[in-house]
C-alpha cells in the first residue's frame, strides 16, 4: 500500500513536503511512512488516502484478486491490439453473413 501511496504522490509532482502540508504531518514523518519505519495510525492513512484521491474499502478475502484484477485493469486498459479470448473472428462474421 505503501508503495502506491507514493506513486500517487509523485503522480501528482508533490513532494512529501506538500503532501505532508495537505494533511498537516511533518515531511519527516511522510517519509518514515513511505519507508516503512512508520506505520500510521488508522486516521492518518484515511487522510493520506483521501488527499490522494484513493478510497479504502473492506473486500471480502475471497474478492480480492477480482478486485485488483479490475484495478490492474484501469491503470492499464486494453488496447485495439488486444481482444478478449472470446471475441468472434471479425472474417467469420462477414462469411455468416453473406
Amino acid at each position: 500500500m505503501r508503495h502506491t501511496l507514493v506513486a500517487a504522490r509523485r503522480a501528482r509532482k508533490w513532494s512529501q513536503l506538500e503532501l505532508g502540508r495537505r494533511v498537516g504531518l511533518p515531511q519527516v514523518h511522510i517519509s518514515a511512512i513511505e519507508s516503512g519505519k512508520v506505520t500510521p495510525r488508522f486516521n492518518t492513512l484515511l487522510d493520506l488516502v483521501r488527499v490522494l484521491n484513493f478510497d479504502l474499502l473492506l473486500v471480502p478475502r475471497s474478492l480480492v484478486p477480482a478486485v485488483q484484477s479490475l484495478a490492474r485493469e484501469y491503470e492499464q486498459p486494453a488496447t485495439e491490439d488486444d481482444r478478449p479470448l472470446y471475441a468472434t473472428d471479425p472474417d467469420e462474421e462477414a462469411s455468416d453473413d453473406a
